[in-house]
């Protein structure tokens, strides 16, 4: 009866050992639950052995050493099917980890934007790091892998995953870096570059100080704005003269600042005089800003209009409250900034043939022919013009009505009388070359090399004309009085 007993043990222990050592190849079609319920199982019916064995209490010396035996298979079919798992396991992270990296924005797929260096790419130092992690923990893996399958029977399909697992591996990391494992440049320096809309200035110092267009255009805008709210003086150059399409009798002065188009009203940019000698006013006026035209003016800003650009102003309010500055302002000892022998830079506004009329900090001063040139001149227009700037001596200042200052000015005062230094060149009895440069009642002025001029009577023969080469002989000098005169002994043939 005990010897049945054994047998039919043995019978038993014979086909567990046979369904163990087929578990591994059965595994390997098996889903991660159905290997789960398998393990269980075992597990379970390795409790009823032991169970069993109990209850018997029997001693049988070779029996124990085959369950030892079977142990120790059971062991290694278990850890292969963990083996097995983990890599499963392993390979799904790998997938997920690839997925959300796409999805993250780490690696930016190559695409046929055309210009290489446009495409972003991480530092190298990040992807080198993110390489050297995945390198070591995949090693990692493997040995803990080896270690755990070097007891078991090696598996011709298991190697063969292991296998197809290192492929894709191989080629997910080279996939990893756009270009075929080019290497990603560096982020560089930050430039001194200044982007404007689709185009790039470069700035020689870091830090542009040349305007571009829209720039030019915002700050005149801002200037005129500030004219209009802060009374700021601008100044600029009467370019133009314009009647208006609807009234023709009306005249307007025409300014450009930058893009913008000022306008001035003839009112507003010339004082009319006291006397229009029997003609119309608007006529006048219109004549007056005819001669101004050239001229360098101040104004203040009235009205802007940005969306046509066009602004309206007044050259009279600028003029009056430079007046109020300069000629009723006084500095801090309370002295007038503008008096008597002050020499002052000043603006000519209109060149007539008697004179000229300049623009003295707010006030048009008439400045006669014979205070523009120690010497005899016949046409003013000859050597002045609008716009431009003159250095004037102030003769008298009369701020009796402070609504009608009166100044009275010089040209030649402001400079150096040449009389002083010249007479010395010339003697009395002795030839020299000049030129004619008036003639009148009184005689021939000829213009001597110094700024002074000789007065000669009339020549027996023709009267030379003005501008013509003569040769005089002097006949007297007054040092006091700058006087010298003299003779015209030849005329130069005219060329």
């Amino acid at each position: 009866m005990q010897i049945k007993i054994w047998r039919m043990r043995y019978a038993k222990k014979a086909e567990k050992l046979e369904a163990v050592e087929e578990k591994p190849e059965e595994t390997m079609d098996r889903t991660p639950d159905e290997q789960k319920e398998a393990a269980l199982s075992d597990s379970d019916e390795k409790i009823m052995e032991g169970t069993e064995g109990e209850s018997s209490g029997e001693e049988i010396s070779q029996t124990e050493t085959e369950n030892l035996e079977n142990k120790m298979t059971l062991s290694s079919g278990t850890k292969e099917q963990e083996t097995d798992s983990e890599m499963e396991s392993q390979s799904d992270t790998e997938e997920t980890q690839e997925m959300s990296e796409a999805g993250d924005g780490e690696e930016i797929p190559q695409t046929d934007s055309g210009n290489p260096e446009d495409k972003v790419y991480p530092p190298e130092d990040a992807l080198d790091l993110h390489e050297s992690s995945e390198n070591q923990s995949q090693s990692d893996t493997e040995a803990v892998q080896d270690k755990n399958t070097a007891d078991a029977v090696p598996d011709p399909m298991k190697t063969l995953k292991n296998q197809n697992q290192s492929d894709t591996g191989g080629k997910k990391s080279k996939a990893q870096v756009p270009g075929g494992g080019a290497r990603r440049r560096r982020a560089g320096k930050s430039t001194s570059s200044v982007r404007l809309g689709s185009s790039q200035v470069l700035a020689i110092d870091g830090q542009l100080v040349a305007e571009t267009e829209a720039e030019k255009a915002r700050n005149d805008l801002l200037d005129l704005m500030e004219s209009q709210k802060m009374g700021r003086i601008l100044t600029g150059t009467i370019q133009g003269v314009e009647r208006q399409e609807s009234n023709q009798s009306r005249s307007l002065a025409v300014i450009y600042h930058g893009e913008f188009k000022i306008i001035i009203p003839a009112e507003e940019a010339v004082e009319a005089p006291e006397d229009f000698r029997g003609r119309l006013p608007e006529d006048v006026l219109h004549d007056m800003l005819t001669k101004r035209l050239g001229a360098e003016v101040d104004y203040i800003v009235k009205g802007i209009d940005p969306q046509s650009g066009i602004a309206a102003a007044s050259r009279l309010d600028a003029m009056r409250a430079k007046r109020k500055e300069y000629y009723l302002g006084t500095d801090r000892d309370g002295n007038y900034r503008i008096y008597s022998d002050l020499c002052a830079e000043a603006r000519v506004v209109s060149v007539i043939r008697a004179g000229i009329f300049v623009d003295l900090f707010g006030l048009e001063v008439y400045i006669p022919l014979r205070e523009l040139s120690y010497q005899r001149w016949m046409d003013a227009a000859v050597y002045f013009q609008s716009g431009q700037r003159i250095l004037v001596k102030v003769l008298s200042v009369d701020r009796s009505d402070r609504s009608n200052i009166r100044v009275t000015a010089s040209v030649k005062q402001a400079g150096e009388n040449p009389y002083e230094k010249a007479l010395r060149r010339y003697s009395v009895g002795n030839r020299y070359v000049g030129t004619v440069s008036m003639v009148d009642t009184n005689g021939v002025f000829v213009a001597l090399d110094g700024g002074i001029d000789c007065l000669c009577s009339y020549p027996k023969r023709d009267r030379p004309p003005r501008g013509s080469r003569v040769t005089v002989r002097i006949l007297g000098i007054n040092n006091d009085s700058n006087r010298i005169w003299g003779a015209i002994t030849h005329i130069a043939a005219p060329r």
